[in-house]
Parts: C-alpha cells; sequence; structure tokens
C-alpha cells in the first residue's frame, strides 16, 4: 500500500457550508456514527473514538476558535 503524505488545508466556507457541516457533525457525534467529509477532492472519515478538543487562542489584535477532532489512523 503506498505511503500518504503529510499535508494539512484549510479552506473558508461561507456561514451557509459551515452550518450545514456543522449539523451533520453534531448529528454524527450524537448518534455515535462516524463522520464522512470531503476536503480537498479527499473522502475523510472521522472515527466515532475521534478526542474532539475546543480551543481558544486570544493575542493583542485577533482571537481564534477552533473546534478539533483528532484520531490515530489504523493500518490497513
Amino acid at each position: 500500500m503506498p505511503v500518504q503524505k503529510e499535508y494539512e488545508v484549510k479552506r473558508a466556507y461561507s456561514p451557509k457550508a459551515i452550518a450545514q457541516k456543522l449539523r451533520r457533525l453534531a448529528d454524527a457525534v450524537e448518534k455515535r456514527k462516524p463522520f464522512h467529509i470531503q476536503i480537498a477532492g479527499e473522502c475523510v472519515r472521522v472515527p466515532v473514538d475521534a478526542v474532539m478538543i475546543v480551543e481558544h487562542e486570544r493575542k493583542a489584535d485577533s482571537e481564534e476558535l477552533e473546534f478539533e477532532l483528532k484520531w490515530r489512523r489504523t493500518k490497513r
């Protein structure tokens, strides 16, 4: 199996698109089901045991709120 490259993708979405994605995520979390999302042409599966972190960062001229889901990839 080919080795997957490490990368990071960030993308801005419209408020409507973000709301739709967050609703789907909330439904999956509440139902204890995996969450699937398409990012940069790749389907990403977030397992039900992913760790969920909310991070708030404040700097002199800005603030950031980040919802993070983290999990270990399983070997296939």
